[in-house]
This record gives C-alpha cells, structure tokens and sequence, in this order.
C-alpha cells in the first residue's frame, strides 16, 4: 500500500513579490512526490493559514525576504493555533537573521532554512518531520 502523499502548502507572506526561491522548493518538494499547493505572493497571515484548513496540510513552508519575519510569522501560529492545528509544521526560509532563529523556533516554527540550503535537505526534513508526528 503507498503512503499518502505529503501535503504542503508554499506561500509568500507580506509584500515581497520575489518569488523565485518559494517555486524552486514547491517544484523540488513536488518532483520528490509531495503534493505542493502554492499561493502565490503577497498572501495575508490569515489567507496562509484559511488556505493551509481548506487544503489539509501538514507543513507550512514560509518564504519571507522582507525582513517582516518577525511580524508575519506571530499571526501565522496564532491562526494555526486557534484552527487547533499545532501539529502543522511551519517551516520558513529565505533571509532570516541568524538571532531571530531561536526566537522563531521558540514560537513554533518547526525550522528555518537560509540562503543556500539544498532542496534535498528541505525534502529531507519534511520527510523525516512528517514521519516522526506518525
């Protein structure tokens, strides 16, 4: 019997409209047999987190090159958490300055990947996320 196919959702919070590294990870998780749903750029807190209840997901992967980390993510895991679904993973990824990193683990981002990380690693992680959840 095959397992279920992973599903994640890539979204682009806030007003940065770069989007290129957010379609490299959706294609590399889709190619590795994960079901990707991707909504495009400048999506709310509470677009990201309607579309991640609707679709069933089970991670988040956040692409902020903004800097507005700190004020996009608090909305995304408080959203999450009132839908009780704390058991998604978030994942964000793009230019995170390495002292806010524990911070946003502290509040319940699952992990954060910087420039330069393989999409094999970002593959990987959720692979192995998702298995250890059961």
């Amino acid at each position: 019997m095959q397992e279920p196919k992973i599903r994640v959702l890539v979204a682009k919070p806030g007003l940065d409209g770069h989007d290129r590294g957010a379609k490299v990870v959706a294609r590399a998780l889709r190619d590795a047999g994960m079901e990707v749903i991707y909504t495009g750029i400048r999506q709310t807190p509470e677009m990201i987190v309607e579309a991640a209840a609707q679709e069933d997901v089970k991670a988040i992967g956040l692409s902020i090159l903004s800097g507005a980390h700190m004020e996009l993510v608090p909305p995304i895991l408080q959203g999450l958490k009132e839908k009780g679904m704390e058991d998604v993973l978030v994942l964000v990824g793009g230019i995170i300055p390495e002292e806010d990193r524990p911070l946003l683990k502290e509040m319940g981002v699952t992990e954060v990947f910087g420039p330069g990380t393989s999409t094999r690693e970002i593959v990987e992680f959720i692979r192995r996320a998702v298995k250890s959840q059961g």
